[in-house]
């Protein structure tokens, strides 16, 4: 195998990898990634068992052949070379020599026979998404996905396709909720909604950021989804497991809904949570005629805090919430103002863009 690239399309191939190649695992060869120059280019795999990426680069290739090398060593290489161009070419025992410019390295490989196989998934009916709507779906769930591994289902985002022509995410870690429901028309072919993992959708993101323009398109099979853009293949197992009925704890509207200008609610809770107590940052939310109050006690470092002016007539209120939690929301909402909906002091609070409930957020109340 030898092969002249552009160091930028290899650095890009190598780039994608990083996330999926397991660096401490009981197959070495799994920190590998499989590189096959062929005829029309080359193809640059990683592959972690349950995630997979193939990526098509174009290249000169002088000779036909594939190894294995290091995901980390061959990317942090191919970052620091003098010249914009450099040749890969495999040697005895799957050594690779690779040069460029004045700098030659010699690089331990594996063989690429020993690489596993992806799985195949002809049968994925493929739909075409938008990839600026997929990417906005994933941005304003992932922050609530479970990262306790015992609740194995949680540590995902539900995917589900509505009768509409509408396809809904929602992921939960049972603190709070995040739903979002938005336009991709097509036939998933899907019987009911499917989970899709954290790390495939953080990959899955890392992707779409990179273009999110280019045509995409997105399938599932039997327990796993495919992913296709050009130049591109990606497929992921999915969890295997029933996700809860997210629907019984979204509450009907509250009793007391307020509307607040957003970075300054943002802002407010960034201040107080400077003195909530310990990892909580818990913080109390507060409704009294025209304001909002945010405040923070902690019996080590003192009290503080906030007021925000809104239009509110009703009954005074205080709940306990994680301000991270509220954070979380108020950073990927779009809109100048959010409706803020409360009922009691152990009730959960909602939130959402004025008179649009199909990005909605419920946040369960502390004691504080």
């Amino acid at each position: 195998m030898e092969f002249r690239i552009a160091a930028d399309e290899l650095k890009k191939a190598l780039y994608r990898a990083q996330g999926i190649v397991e660096r401490k695992t009981t197959m070495p060869i799994l920190a590998n990634v499989l590189v096959n120059a062929t005829k029309g280019g080359i193809t640059v795999t990683a592959f972690d068992l349950d995630i997979g990426i193939v990526s098509e680069h174009p290249a000169e290739v002088i000779k036909t052949g594939a190894v294995t090398l290091s995901a980390k060593y061959v990317f942090d290489i191919v970052q620091n070379l003098p010249d914009a161009q450099v040749t890969l070419k495999k040697l005895a025992n799957n050594y690779v020599d690779i040069a460029s410019g004045s700098a030659h390295f010699k690089i331990v490989g594996m063989a690429a026979e020993e690489y596993p196989k992806l799985p195949k998934e002809e049968n994925a009916p493929l739909v075409q998404v938008g990839g600026n709507t997929l990417l906005e779906m994933i941005k304003k769930t992932q922050f609530a996905i479970s990262s306790d591994e015992t609740r194995y289902i949680l540590n995902g985002v539900f995917f589900e396709p509505q009768s509409s022509g509408k396809v809904r995410m929602v992921a939960t870690d049972g603190h709070r909720l995040s739903l979002i429901e938005r336009e991709l028309t097509g036939d998933f072919k899907l019987k009911s909604g499917v989970i899709i993992p954290r790390k495939g959708l953080m990959e899955l993101k890392r992707l779409l950021d990179e273009a999110p323009d280019a045509e995409c398109h997105l399938g599932f099979a039997e327990n796993s989804a495919l992913f296709k853009k050009p130049g591109l293949t990606m497929v992921m197992r999915l969890i295997d497991g029933q996700f809860p009925e997210y629907q019984r704890v979204i509450p009907k509207e509250g009793e007391k809904v307020v509307l607040v200008p957003k970075v300054r609610l943002l802002e407010g809770l960034k201040r107080i949570a400077l003195l909530s107590a310990d990892k909580s940052n818990a913080v109390r939310i507060g409704l009294a005629e025209n304001k909002l109050i945010i405040t923070a006690s902690n019996p080590d470092l003192g009290e503080a805090r906030d007021e925000v002016e809104l239009a509110y007539q009703g009954k005074d209120i205080t709940v306990g919430f994680n301000a991270r939690y509220l954070m979380d929301v108020l950073a990927v909402t779009d809109t100048d103002e959010v409706s803020f909906e409360l009922g009691d002091e152990h009730s959960p609070g909602v939130l959402h863009a004025p008179g649009d409930r199909t990005f909605t957020a419920v946040v369960m109340p502390m004691r504080v």
